[in-house]
């Protein structure tokens, strides 16, 4: 069940060249785990990211046992185990599928759906996309084809907000105040009725691999097709009115707090959640991990927020901590060039005690030029060097004035 390091990727192509690729994806997940300077790394798709507090208490014991005692939250709101020894494959996949977390070894890699966190929760979205993001994935699960897909392959369920609209999805669903729902694919849209949604965004998932197929590129995303072929987009069995100019709505990243009256968001601090903070989310009517690296925990008050500020999770929005996230750094990962983990904490924890502490757009730390797992749209990028400093978006700034020009870059530009 584990997985060999992925070859050498091919070149980039130069532009206006298709990007060819010769072989599947490497993206790690439950079964094919990856290997790391830290250990093994298992990544679990949960769409929606919704969790139940039994799933929660089942994945801080294997954190606490098979890993290093963590769960990372990914840009996709997806689950990481770190730190997995080598022989643990199949002790963790018998775990995992007794808590429902691998429905299907075929598909787990291509269960990559991303849906508004607070849906149905506050009032403010044109529909509940979390039961969509459901139904979406029992027909994933049931089609043969689908396990076809690439493990970066990404439906996108936005509920008319626009908090995750913008996130790159390769098929992007977005509800319609009035019913109804717009579905957008390679910079087209059709709207169609909401009965239909999901039936055409997983068609259009399957018209892209007809379409990735007759390009003979390999493309594993939408993005990645060549000039002059387009992914066929209709809603089966009904009526889809093409969209003019389509645009993609734009909102805010859900903020710590109260949502509604029995909702609250919390960040994890650099998106990692110890087994104790996992335990201290419960009791919880569901958990959902979100792609701000954060938890909505479903069926809790506002009383409930001391507690979880007590066990170091992020309530409030002017925290210096929230918005700031990282890779994974030294000593996980061979390719970074700092403790950026380390760097990040100290520049936060400085931040603290500043009188201009509140954050402004979002601020991530990288240990290398990948800079894995940053955030989308407008963010103040803090870079590793070989000397030992950072560049501060492009300006070369040492370590020690770290916290200075992070708080300045977030504020000011």
């Amino acid at each position: 069940m584990l997985a060999a390091m992925p070859p050498t990727p091919p070149p980039t192509p130069e532009p206006g060249e298709p990007r060819i690729r010769d072989r599947g994806d490497a993206c790690p997940g439950a079964l094919r785990l990856h290997s790391a300077d830290d250990g093994r790394l298992a990544r679990l798709r949960l769409p929606g990211g919704r969790l139940t507090s039994r799933q929660v208490e089942i994945l801080a014991g294997v954190a606490e046992t098979l890993g290093d005692g963590r769960l990372s939250i990914t840009s996709r709101g997806n689950a990481e185990l770190r730190g997995l020894a080598d022989d643990c494959g199949a002790e963790l996949a018998a775990l995992l599928a007794e808590a429902g977390l691998l429905p299907s070894p075929t598909h787990e890699r291509v269960r990559n759906i991303v849906a508004s966190p607070a849906s149905g929760l506050d009032g403010l979205g044109a529909a509940d996309v979390q039961l969509w993001a459901r139904e979406l994935d029992d027909h994933l699960l049931s089609a043969p084809w689908a396990a076809a897909l690439s493990g970066r392959f990404l439906f996108v369920l936005d509920d008319g907000r626009g908090d995750v609209a913008g996130l790159g999805g390769d098929v992007t669903l977005v509800a319609v105040r009035g019913g109804g729902a717009e579905l957008h694919v390679g910079g087209r849209a059709v709207r169609l009725a909401g009965d239909d949604a999901v039936g055409a965004a997983l068609a259009a998932a399957g018209a892209f691999l007809d379409t990735a197929r007759k390009a003979g590129t390999g493309a594993w995303r939408v993005r990645e097709l060549p000039e002059g072929y387009e992914v066929d987009i209709a809603a089966p069995g009904g009526t889809a009115e093409p969209v003019p100019a389509p645009v993609l709505p734009r909102g805010a990243a859900l903020s710590p707090g109260p949502l509604g009256p029995a909702a609250l968001s919390v960040l994890a601090p650099l998106g990692r959640l110890t087994a104790a903070q996992l335990r201290a989310l419960l009791p919880a009517d569901e958990v959902r991990l979100t792609p701000w690296r954060g938890v909505v925990v479903v069926g809790a008050g506002a009383e409930r927020l001391p507690a979880l500020d007590a066990a170091g999770l992020v309530t409030r929005p002017d925290s210096p901590w929230a918005g700031v996230t990282a890779c994974t750094g030294r000593p996980g990962c061979a390719k970074s060039l700092a403790d950026v983990r380390t760097d990040a904490t100290t520049t936060a924890t400085a931040a603290g005690t500043a009188t201009a502490a509140a954050p402004g757009r979002p601020v991530h730390f990288s240990g290398c030029e990948r800079r894995c797992g940053h955030p989308h749209g407008a963010w103040t990028d803090v870079l590793a060097t070989a000397d030992g400093d950072y560049l501060v978006d492009g300006v070369p700034t040492p370590r020690t004035a770290l916290p200075e020009a992070v708080t300045a870059a977030r504020t000011t530009r």
